[in-house]
């Protein structure tokens, strides 16, 4: 077994103050246990598991996509499994992400401000971007909700 100290994997947090304005949070998933994921196999890092109902989607978004002022649908994960894409939240922040980067959308409850609420995206580059999405149930363990400074 591995003695190394637990990994951590950085993701953006796409969230909702209690004013009803979005932000983005550079946060990281940690409390990684070494253990086994199943007879015979090799012990490896595993976060918790979040149990309950999913629903995983995939989205491809066309080269020069972009979306309107909207929430997640759902609390989320999304990520990019090719391309890249952008979302700027209601405080101004704009962030790119591209494969393997992780983004938790969990923008719901906005309130809107001139004509914003929720988030924008859209497709950075000039190739489509595919996303893989898993909306989480009510009561599944989310993310906890960073503070504002």
């Amino acid at each position: 077994m591995d003695s190394a100290e637990s990994p951590g994997i950085p993701f953006w947090h796409v969230w909702t103050d209690t004013k009803g304005v979005s932000h983005q949070t550079r946060q990281t998933l940690h409390d990684f246990q070494m253990q086994v994921i199943s007879a015979g196999n090799a012990p490896q890092w595993l976060s918790a598991p979040c149990k309950g109902d999913i629903t995983v989607l995939f989205s491809v978004l066309p080269a020069g996509w972009s979306g309107p002022w909207h929430e997640n649908p759902a609390p989320q994960w999304v990520i990019p499994i090719s391309g890249a894409w952008g979302v700027e939240t209601m405080d101004g922040t704009q962030v790119e992400m591209g494969v393997g980067e992780l983004s938790f959308g969990g923008d719901q409850n906005t309130r809107e401000q001139n004509g914003k609420y929720g988030h924008l995206s859209w497709v950075v580059g000039n190739q489509p971007c595919q996303l893989m999405i898993v909306q989480l149930c009510q009561g599944m363990n989310r993310p906890p909700q960073p503070e504002l400074p």
